[in-house]
């Protein structure tokens, strides 16, 4: 019997870890997944159809199985998963909250999802409505003037706004070269400031866990092109003193970027606008609940205040009339993504914002820093929180304790409630705390479901003083013991290479 997240009893036993049968493993020869309909078209030699230098020397070794076996071994893998459907996924910055399914149903209409992105605005009214409404929900929401929905995730967004904040400089003969970032900040952040052409200078935080205020008025000066912050910052804590960090960046002529990473913690509360910021990315697979992880598909829309509205990338869907059409704005930094954003994506958040309501957006705000609270609090005589003040979204905790008494680390933690029945949380992020574990409930998760965490939690602490080695090896009992995961990142094993006969 194991412990399930809602902390009953369940009696499936975790899965052992023998190997899955691979489809190469399974093919035989002339077996099909499929059936094509005969046809009186003459078969013709592929030589005919396919110039003979660019045929390979031999057929590309696939695997050959019939759709039985192939719907059987998917479904198999599929039961190895994790996922928000299953478990709690309390991954700190990553926003991993439960999709409602009528979001998923709305998005996988016919009329929605069979249009072409190349059919003329006369033809997709509809569609244009829908990307002008969610605009303007997402700007009342950030307090912004105008939104570019183009952007298919945030480090997308990142870069959108990194490209406005240089065109609107460079629009004033203004020749600015460094970007200012936390020391608690995403990894991206430095990232797409160095693909927007700018040098990062980073700011050191104070005790408090917040930007220290005089170290970056040390570092201003008229050579700064902005600031990317988020607010609640990376460690799950309110900037407190925005407001005099925003007057002090635009008194030197930069302006305020505002990563949307942590936007699920001030939910219609307190609007990036309104303290100051100039330019919001959003991200719609965290904050309004559409798919996210495996990749994407994302979506990360940049607002943008009055003054950068032209720069802003094209087309845009606008109202014109009584109708919508497409407008480029005057400035245009140009297209950010070969069409309008990932639009099925769109549809969701739009259809999540109207469940909702701006009382209930406001509810997950709540909801959400509730939990992760409660969270805290709990869990503070196991794993002190890295700054003992209330938070926001998610709490910053420390393995610390757990380490110095028994040499357990914040992996082992992370690992071992793999076992347990839960995701695991970030871990060593930000980089800042040291043995860092971030959570992040969210709104979604039950009292019962954070109760059960807490207990496992005081379970994995129990092994630490019994059996530290154990939990050194852990997982165990998952489809797949712990991996070397800095190995892996390094040394890249080409299986498709590996699988060929």
């Amino acid at each position: 019997m194991t412990a399930s997240p809602a902390g009953r009893a369940s009696s499936a036993p975790l899965m052992g870890r023998e190997a899955e049968p691979t489809l190469f493993e399974i093919s035989v020869p002339g077996r099909r997944a499929y059936q094509l309909r005969t046809t009186d078209v003459p078969a013709r030699p592929l030589t005919e159809l396919v110039p003979a230098a660019h045929l390979a020397e031999a057929p590309v070794p696939i695997a050959e199985v019939s759709e039985r076996d192939l719907v059987a071994h998917v479904t198999r893998l599929s039961h190895r998963q994790f996922s928000v459907d299953l478990g709690m996924y309390p991954l700190g910055s990553c926003t991993m909250k439960y999709n409602p399914k009528f979001c998923d149903a709305v998005a996988a209409d016919p009329g929605l999802a069979s249009v072409h992105p190349a059919a003329p605005a006369a033809l997709t009214q509809g569609w244009l409505q829908i990307l002008v409404e969610l605009e303007e929900r997402l700007c009342a929401v950030t307090g912004m003037a105008a939104a570019t929905l183009q952007p298919a995730a945030g480090a997308a967004g990142e870069l959108t706004g990194l490209l406005l904040m240089r065109a609107y400089h460079e629009s004033r003969g203004d020749v600015r070269r460094r970007v200012i970032i936390p020391d608690s900040a995403h990894g991206t952040n430095p990232a797409s400031v160095t693909l927007g052409g700018y040098e990062v200078t980073t700011v050191p935080s104070n005790d408090r866990g917040l930007v220290d205020l005089e170290a970056l008025r040390g570092v201003l000066g008229p050579d700064v092109a902005g600031i990317m912050l988020t607010n609640p910052n990376t460690l799950g804590l309110f900037e407190e003193e925005i407001v005099e960090i925003a007057a002090a960046v635009h008194e030197v002529g930069g302006l305020l970027y505002y990563d949307g990473a942590n936007l699920n913690a001030i939910l219609g509360v307190v609007r990036p606008g309104d303290m100051g910021f100039d330019i919001v990315h959003m991200n719609l697979h965290k904050t309004f609940a559409t798919p996210h992880g495996g990749g994407g598909p994302g979506a990360g829309p940049v607002a943008v205040a009055a003054h950068l509205v032209d720069f802003l990338p094209g087309p845009r869907a606008v109202r014109e009339g009584a109708g919508y059409a497409w407008a480029t704005p005057a400035r245009s930094i140009g297209r950010v993504h070969g069409w309008h954003g990932n639009a099925l994506v769109l549809a969701r958040a739009l259809a999540y914002i109207h469940v909702h309501g701006a009382e209930g957006l406001t509810r997950v705000a709540q909801h959400a820093v509730l939990n992760a609270n409660w969270l805290r609090r709990r869990l503070a005589a196991i794993l002190p929180a890295a700054h003992d003040r209330a938070c926001m979204h998610e709490c910053t905790l420390r393995a610390t304790p757990l380490k110095d008494a028994y040499g357990v680390r914040a992996l082992d933690v992370a690992k071992a409630l793999l076992e347990e029945g839960f995701h695991a949380p970030t871990v060593y992020f930000p980089l800042i705390v040291d043995e860092a574990l971030m959570f992040e409930p969210t709104e979604t998760e039950s009292p019962q479901t954070l109760e059960a965490l807490a207990q496992a939690i005081e379970r994995i602490a129990e092994r630490a003083a019994s059996d530290p080695e154990g939990l050194h090896r852990a997982p165990q009992t998952t489809p797949v013991a712990r991996v070397d995961e800095a190995r892996a990142a390094r040394h890249l094993v080409a299986t498709a290479d590996a699988a060929r006969p």
